[in-house]
């Protein structure tokens, strides 16, 4: 009866295993190195999309409108790439991240948990998290360019022109206007 019971376990997990990996023409080792890369990718979006929306909550100061809803709006971006990412990791045949937990273990970019943050020190961070998202999406990008995977990197040429419209963004409204307000 335990043999009997060990063999079908078995056999249920080989079924299970077999069910959760894709096939994919990139082959298994291009499925776990787009995989990692992206999922810490992943990871980071995560994270700067959390970290924006509490900064937008947050948010305080004479500029208080249109900052808020920037970071509305650039939260809105991150939280959209979240899905299309975790796809593409599972048409390569990758497992994607999980839980919150699978997020900290990959994550890159730093916690601001501070009870008081200035408006402009907001800015100048999420500009700085993503002009770092913007290099590891570069990174990324090589990473599918070596294992021929264009679908990847097509995407991956799109947020990193997203990464780098939220940086400007965030740079020129937290340029300091003369006495004219200019």
């Amino acid at each position: 009866m335990k043999t009997k019971t060990k063999t079908s376990k078995s056999k249920l997990q080989s079924k299970r295993a077999a069910t959760t990996t894709i096939s994919s023409d990139l082959g298994a080792a291009a499925s776990k190195d787009i995989g990692a890369a992206m999922n810490a990718i992943l990871a980071d979006v995560f994270a700067m999309y959390l970290k924006t929306k509490n900064f937008h909550w947050h948010m305080s100061g004479p500029h208080f409108r249109d900052y808020h809803l920037l970071l509305d709006e650039q939260a809105d971006q991150l939280f959209a790439m979240t899905d299309a990412i975790a796809e593409r990791v599972r048409k390569v045949g990758a497992r994607t991240l999980t839980s919150v937990a699978s997020i900290m273990k990959n994550k890159r970019v730093l916690d601001n948990d501070a009870d008081f943050v200035e408006a402009s020190d907001m800015l100048a961070e999420l500009r700085d998290d993503n002009t770092q998202l913007a290099a590891r999406l570069r990174v990324a990008h090589d990473v599918c360019d070596e294992r021929r995977d264009i679908a990847t990197a097509s995407l991956i040429e799109n947020w990193i022109d997203e990464t780098e419209r939220r940086a400007w963004f965030l740079f020129e409204a937290g340029q300091r206007g003369d006495s004219s307000g200019h």
